[in-house]
């Protein structure tokens, strides 16, 4: 998991998670004095790390004579003899 902070200051990295819980329950207002306790402690966000991550792509099917095949265990035919 990526979501821990990358930092090297225990108290950055300790505000940080403070910030996240802080967002996910809507306490914007706290968010904001969050925000001024790291600027105090010279953290500056990177422009990309803002941003939500985009949600993955769906896979898609695949084409040609397996297509239709199932996928997990093959069953295996064996030889009368």
């Amino acid at each position: 998991m990526s979501d821990e902070p990358q930092t090297e200051d225990p108290m950055v990295a300790a505000l940080l998670r403070e910030r996240e819980g802080l967002k996910q329950r809507g306490l914007d207002d706290r968010v904001k004095q969050v925000d001024e306790q790291l600027k105090f402690y010279g953290y500056r966000p990177r422009r990309a790390a803002a941003k939500e991550p985009a949600p993955p792509a769906p896979p898609t099917p695949p084409e040609g004579p397996e297509a239709g095949a199932p996928k997990g265990r093959q069953q295996q035919t064996t030889q009368k003899t």
